[in-house]
């Protein structure tokens, strides 16, 4: 069976996720259209680096990307970097002919986001973006019933992305709260989930109108460069520095399609940890979803006898999408780590069937522009249209 070496550039938690991913893709896909094998990874110092290796199940650990670049034998490069850096390793490791997975958002602005798709589409090399939630299965069957016509044209979408984890005040400065590394807040951080999630269901957004908020104005500085998503807390009389991007986003949207919305994200939300939804109306139907219930689809459809007309449960499992390759029985469970293992599955399968992934860098340019266009709007207090 076909290897595909794999160098990771990064080893935080999302370094875990995707290694995890990589391990066992193929003992859920099997025969698995080829087998990655954990190479090299990348980390800022020896330390951590070494200690990726180790825990990630890496052959071999360096703290020089560049490394990557210059060996003949990688053949996937894996970024899973802070923001600021997802441009110069991408572009890097296209000309140097490997294929790419890269960590969402794809860049701090639409403008870096473009640089990368030129890069890879120059290269012929094989691209995606990791926005993984459109691969738990019951937004993939909300995507079949949609694509089956069964609730008829879209006309609302209404999505939400709430989180509490940064909330307190003493959650320390990290690099998600600085615009020089994350380029947005919340906005490219959570929201750009959700904007995926409607871009893959009801279309592409053509005009937003956007509100962007700051919260909490500034943090206690983070000692050490390890992001710990607010489970440490300052204490005492600490240096404390600005916070210079959004808590919070709202905005309205339009579609190509006709069809109107909304998008909410937030990590001040308290009691809220992972709380992702959708809401779709169409003509014929309507459909619910909430991640902290990832196993559960709720559906309604119009011609459903009035006397037992409204939401119903479907727990996804081996008749669903993905089902086959996950777990023998409904609602037994599915986790983040598998969302990751199906996206690890689709990214592979492209490169060995020469086959185009989605969500893929032009995915994440789009999704770039709209978030760029969602600032914009708020700046301006204007409808603003999404122009590449």
């Amino acid at each position: 069976m076909r290897k595909l070496n794999v160098a990771m550039i990064g080893g935080g938690f999302m370094g875990k996720a995707h290694s995890i991913a990589y391990a066992g893709m193929p003992m859920f896909f099997w025969p698995a259209p080829a087998i990655p094998q954990r190479k090299l990874v990348v980390d800022v110092n020896d330390e951590l680096a070494q200690t990726a290796a180790a825990r990630y199940g890496f052959e071999s650990y360096a703290t020089d990307w560049r490394r990557v670049m210059e060996d003949p034998s990688i053949d996937i490069v894996d970024i899973v970097t802070p923001n600021d850096s997802h441009a110069e390793i991408a572009i890097a490791a296209a000309k140097a002919g490997k294929h790419i997975i890269c960590e969402k958002p794809l860049a701090r602005t639409a403008e870096e986001s473009k640089r990368m798709l030129d890069a890879v589409r120059e290269a012929g090399v094989k691209h995606m973006v990791a926005f993984n939630y459109r691969r738990t299965p019951a937004i993939a069957l909300a995507k079949k019933y949609i694509e089956e016509g069964a609730i008829g044209k879209i006309l609302n979408f209404r999505g939400t992305y709430l989180q509490d984890w940064s909330a307190d005040p003493a959650s320390p400065l990290s690099w998600r709260f600085r615009k020089s590394v994350a380029g947005s807040g919340a906005l490219g951080d959570i929201a750009t989930h959700v904007i995926d999630i409607a871009r893959y269901l009801a279309g592409e957004i053509s005009e937003v109108m956007g509100m962007a908020t700051t919260w909490i104005k500034e943090r206690p500085v983070q000692s050490g460069g390890l992001d710990k998503l607010g489970t440490v807390k300052a204490t005492g009389d600490v240096k404390k520095e600005a916070v210079d991007v959004d808590d919070e986003i709202s905005t309205l949207i339009r579609f190509e399609s006709g069809a109107v919305g909304s998008i909410e994200a937030t990590r001040n939300a308290w009691g809220r940890n992972n709380f992702i939804t959708f809401e779709i109306h169409g003509e014929l139907g309507s459909i619910f979803f909430n991640y902290e219930r990832r196993d559960e689809l709720q559906v309604c459809f119009s011609n459903d006898p009035s006397d037992r007309r409204g939401f119903r449960t479907i727990y996804t499992g081996p008749a669903h999408p993905y089902g086959e390759a996950l777990w023998p029985i409904p609602a037994l469970g599915i986790g983040y780590t598998e969302t990751k293992i199906v996206e690890a599955h689709d990214f592979i399968s492209s490169i060995v069937n020469d086959t185009e992934v989605s969500p893929n860098f032009y995915d994440g340019y789009r999704i770039a522009l709209i978030s760029d266009a969602i600032i914009a709007s708020s700046d301006s207090g204007k409808w603003t249209k999404i122009t590449e």
